[in-house]
């Protein structure tokens, strides 16, 4: 079963996928953010093309659990993409996934000129592990 994670942000959208055994995340792509309805058709599109069956929506929570105004951007996104496709749409917690993958870029000794850039399908393939890793009944 794969699983397409999505990293949603206010200027980029990180996308990464599992495995078939749904066991091992790897980034996948990066998708300039543009419109919300485009963007939630390019990640419905992507989830088909690579045979998902769930797809994952990173959301940002304050300290009381709740949705912080990311997150609530998140959710909007999840229901634009739930217009676009009949895949099921769950959400994860995404906290410090970005400074996850910036620690991950260095104990990887990339260089600090070379670790400039993108972070966001690397935040995505880190929020997928850690659902992956947390629910895995999910595999088959």
């Amino acid at each position: 079963m794969r699983i397409l994670a999505v990293d949603p942000g206010s200027k980029r959208i990180g996308l990464a996928i599992s495995d078939p055994t749904g066991t091992i995340a790897t980034p996948l792509t990066v998708l300039p953010h543009s419109a919300r309805l485009a963007d939630a058709a390019a990640v419905a599109e992507l989830a088909m093309a690579n045979k998902a069956s769930l797809i994952v929506i990173g959301q940002s929570l304050d300290d009381e659990g709740q949705p912080t105004f990311e997150g609530r951007r998140a959710g909007r996104f999840a229901e634009a993409i739930r217009s676009q496709t009949g895949i099921p749409v769950v959400f994860w917690d995404e906290s410090f996934t970005t400074q996850e993958a910036q620690a991950a870029r260095i104990a990887m000794g990339v260089s600090r000129k070379n670790r400039q850039g993108h972070l966001d399908s690397l935040a995505a393939a880190i929020l997928l592990q850690s659902y992956l890793d947390d629910h895995p009944h999910a595999n088959p």
